[in-house]
């Protein structure tokens, strides 16, 4: 079942079994937000057994980049294109979010980006990144870090 994220009531359905749910469902919220304001795309989560493909290649690219494996199990996830950017986000237990921003065009733009919800410590699998701070009203205090993919997925 896919879930459309409201940014102006922040729901915690969805991602309730996180013990930083109320962190996790701004982040989400705000990535909605963001979505909506810059490319007016409606943001949509759907659970994690729904989504196998797109966290099957989001968890591809994390492990033949960067030997990457997350332990944290995902709750959702979601994949779509705008303005020629294929996106995919996988929303964590643990409070992390992981976003793949692919430009399709080559030589375009593609990375990978780590968001760590407020009350979350940064996961051992994560601990060689550092995390800027970033303030946001939907998720308090969120700490990012990403990089640059090499290859073609």
């Amino acid at each position: 079942m896919t879930y459309a994220v409201d940014f102006t009531t922040v729901s915690t359905v969805g991602v309730e079994s996180s013990p930083v749910a109320e962190a996790l469902a701004g982040l989400r919220a705000n990535e909605a937000r963001y979505f909506k304001n810059k490319y007016d795309h409606v943001f949509t989560v759907e659970s994690a057994s729904d989504a196998k493909e797109t966290i099957a290649w989001v968890s591809k690219i994390l492990e033949d980049e960067r030997g990457i494996v997350i332990s944290s199990p995902p709750l959702e996830a979601t994949a779509f294109e705008v303005d020629g950017i294929r996106m995919a986000y996988v929303f964590y237990r643990s409070g992390l979010s992981i976003n793949v921003m692919y430009t399709i065009a080559d030589a375009g733009k593609r990375a990978v980006g780590f968001k760590l919800s407020d009350g979350m410590e940064v996961p051992e699998e994560l601990s060689a990144f550092k995390f800027a701070r970033q303030k946001s009203k939907l998720a308090g205090t969120i700490r990012g870090s990403y990089f640059v993919i090499k290859n073609e997925y």
